[in-house]
């Protein structure tokens, strides 16, 4: 029986492995970026929001609920590993770094100007050309603000709040609205 690891780049990225630049298959991301920029400028060239949702199915490889509504211009890096819901509201230039995983769950609301990047790099200089994946979770009846970021390995919990502008590094507690960089909770809902 071989003990050779079978799991793809893509598959120890999101398992939360560090992965160099120098890894054998790391060749295998551009392509898949190339992929994902190929359905985007299809997306992002549509003129309804069904076309949009049919583009991103492609792109996610899963239907899109039609109670989801998502605006145009919108970024995904990979496409994959990302997870949606229904009845969600994805406001313009949202931009998602999806390789470590991104769920988001039903009723979610995110403005305008949103990051979510589940992809990291290594704090040490000398091995910080590594990738590591960090999945970021939104929960039921989450608002993301306009312009905030939310980093890898962060779950917002249900109904909460994220301020416009903040920069999450922590989680979010259920109910409860976060601001400020970095966020801090501010009131409970």
């Amino acid at each position: 029986m071989s003990t050779e690891n079978t799991n793809t780049i893509f598959d120890r990225i999101l398992s939360g492995e560090t992965v160099s630049f120098k890894d054998p298959e790391y060749y295998k991301l551009p392509e898949q970026s190339e992929r994902a920029i190929a359905i985007l400028a299809d997306l992002n060239a549509s003129k309804t929001i069904n076309d949009i949702r049919q583009h991103l199915g492609k792109l996610i490889q899963s239907e899109i609920d039609s109670t989801t509504t998502i605006y145009t211009p919108f970024s995904v890096n990979y496409g994959k590993n990302l997870k949606l819901g229904k009845n969600i509201f994805i406001n313009q230039n949202c931009q998602i770094l999806d390789l470590g995983g991104v769920t988001i769950d039903d009723d979610v609301m995110i403005g305008p100007r949103v990051n979510l990047l589940s992809e990291t790099h290594p704090l040490d200089p000398e091995s910080r050309e590594a990738l590591i994946g960090k999945p970021i979770h939104i929960k039921k009846g989450a608002w993301i603000g306009a312009a905030s970021t939310i980093l890898p390995g962060v779950t917002v919990g249900e109904h909460a709040i994220v301020a416009a502008g903040a920069v999450v590094s922590k989680d979010v507690p259920d109910r409860t609205v976060v601001a400020g960089i970095p966020a801090k909770i501010i009131k409970n809902i």
